[in-house]
């Protein structure tokens, strides 16, 4: 297929490669030139036998939509909030009915609702796309958590599929914020969990017996009921620094925890592991005690290892 793609960040320049490898044409842009260049680097590369160049760079949103052939197919790959309204006003004046805009970043399913009920008013068919796996998603696969205008889900399956393969999948949640809705659930699970792993560490590296913790992670892989990828994730980021050293455990948070809890408690759903999960977080900004704690820092450590999200050194 073909498809336009916007953001070429961490995911976005990913997901471009991995389409171009499975044959799609990929129109891209971005605002600043230094990924289109590292991209197209790594496109030559893994195309060095093949003439066919299936990659085109333009230079705004404009000429990309005009690049491809209808109906449209436009991905963005974005930041949630400002970055994402603001291009998405400008992609609303070029595409016409039948066209595909997705948004592939973790918006807030209400806005991915009021944006699927706006383009919809022009026949545009909108979709909102939560894609998680992190960076190692390329390798891996891609899953994807869909939600929007059906129609344009199914038109978009052969693009679903090749971003899946190998492990990953995709999914069909319903009209609107669907899907994001399913993604932002999903990524508070991830606090939950990532605290767990942190704190129980922190436990370990505390006690009395002078452990390997790296060995700990690596038993806890085989079969455990908490084996899985946080935990491949805490192997790999004790590997590379068995205690952590020069860490420093202020935690970000890029809102889909702070969603999750608003919402649970909108629904009268209990949210406390989620919500201990985000005041920590919090805290870890301005609290030395808990910045300095071997839980802050390995959350912070594992949210390097599978977002490539910056880590902040002493």
């Amino acid at each position: 297929m073909q498809i336009g793609l916007i953001g070429l960040g961490k995911m976005g320049s990913r997901m471009a490669l991995k389409l171009l490898q499975e044959g799609h044409d990929v129109v891209v842009w971005n605002r600043s030139v230094a990924p289109i260049e590292e991209l197209q680097i790594k496109y030559k590369k893994s195309n060095s036998k093949n003439t066919d160049q299936k990659l085109k760079i333009t230079k705004d949103i404009k000429e990309l939509i005009f690049t491809l052939q209808r109906p449209r197919v436009v991905w963005l790959m974005l930041p949630a909030g400002d970055a994402t309204e603001e291009v998405l006003n400008e992609v609303a004046k070029y595409v016409e009915p039948e066209d595909i805009v997705i948004d592939g970043g973790n918006a807030f399913f209400k806005d991915t609702q009021r944006r699927y009920e706006t383009f919809a008013i022009d026949n545009v068919r909108y979709l909102g796309i939560g894609v998680s796996g992190g960076v190692l998603a390329f390798d891996n696969g891609y899953p994807l958590m869909a939600g929007g205008t059906k129609s344009g889900y199914d038109h978009v399956l052969p693009i679903l599929d090749s971003l899946a393969k190998p492990n990953g999948g995709h999914h069909y949640f319903g009209e609107g914020g669907a899907g994001h809705f399913v993604k932002m659930v999903h990524n508070g699970i991830e606090y939950g969990m990532m605290q767990a792993i942190g704190e129980g560490f922190g436990v370990l590296e505390k006690g009395a017996y002078d452990l390997n913790l790296l060995e700990v992670a690596k038993l806890y892989q085989k079969g455990t009921i908490i084996s899985g990828f946080l935990i491949d994730r805490t192997k790999d980021a004790l590997e590379k620094n068995p205690n952590l050293e020069g860490i420093d455990g202020i935690i970000d948070a890029s809102g889909e925890g702070q969603w999750t809890v608003e919402q649970g408690k909108e629904e009268g759903a209990p949210v406390e592991n989620i919500a201990q999960a985000l005041s920590f977080r919090e805290r870890s900004q301005f609290e030395k005690q808990v910045s300095e704690s071997f839980a802050a820092k390995i959350v912070s450590a594992l949210r390097h290892e599978f977002g490539g999200h910056e880590v902040r050194n002493k």
